[in-house]
């Protein structure tokens, strides 16, 4: 009976149907519904300070949200304990219905102020575990139903280094950005580079460094990242 209605709730904010497991026994379930109602007093005070919010909000304990104004929930969303999202920068961040960012993970738009990064669109569906770190300094993509392992990393700028009388630190970089298709799986630890496109229905393998475009249906792994096989038989000529 219990668990009935807690599916019906939840199914309600996720806008999908969804299920508890059978065996969450009710004491479970009642400490979980106690921290939700903590991130969700949480989140609804911070709702009037965000540019949109949409659907329901839960924040977790000591998260660092800064520029709040330029981040829009377009649904509902759930971040961890200890998150910090610094959204400063040209175009602001768009992040679709059922979003959620787990604990200790870090998305900043912006490293020096002399140059602010560009903007972060994130489709519906999108998970990222917690321990990510992810720097928007060019633009980033990531499309909806996109999953994303422990400790994964994407990096949108990279530093040039031609002038060897130079430091690198004052060389400059280049912003070509990163963008990941839909339905993808990246591995825990994964590493995901500047000037990267990930095609649609993509599986990167655990600690994986992606530094080149990896085509639909593809599973890469290693370092650098290389095409191990491909998830449907039409798209064999893409193997590299």
């Amino acid at each position: 009976m219990f668990n009935s209605l807690l599916n019906k709730v939840i199914s309600k904010i996720k806008k999908e149907d969804y299920k508890v497991d059978e065996n969450i026994t009710f004491s479970v379930v009642f400490a979980l519904m106690i921290k939700k109602v903590g991130m969700l007093l949480r989140g609804f005070c911070m709702k009037p300070f965000l540019g949109k919010s949409k659907g329901t909000l839960f924040v977790g304990k000591k998260c660092d949200i800064r520029c709040k104004k330029k981040i829009n929930f377009m649904g509902s969303a759930t971040i961890e304990d200890y998150v910090k999202i610094d959204a400063l920068s040209k175009g602001g961040m768009t992040i679709g219905n059922n979003f959620s960012i787990g604990r200790n993970s870090i998305i900043e738009c912006t490293g020096v102020l002399r140059e602010l990064g560009e903007a972060c669109e994130i489709g519906e569906n999108v998970g990222i575990a917690a321990n990510a770190f992810i720097a928007v300094r060019g633009n980033l993509k990531i499309g909806k139903d996109t999953i994303f392992g422990p400790g994964v990393s994407i990096h949108t700028e990279n530093h040039n280094f031609e002038d060897n009388e130079k430091p690198i630190r004052l060389q400059g970089a280049t912003r070509k950005g990163v963008t990941i298709g839909e339905d993808c799986w990246i591995g825990s630890k994964a590493v995901i580079l500047d000037g990267v496109h990930i095609g649609n229905h993509v599986v990167v393998a655990a600690g994986a460094v992606v530094n080149k475009d990896v085509p639909d249906y593809a599973i890469v792994g290693g370092v650098p990242a290389k095409v191990i096989k491909m998830r449907k038989e039409e798209n064999l000529n893409c193997r590299e």
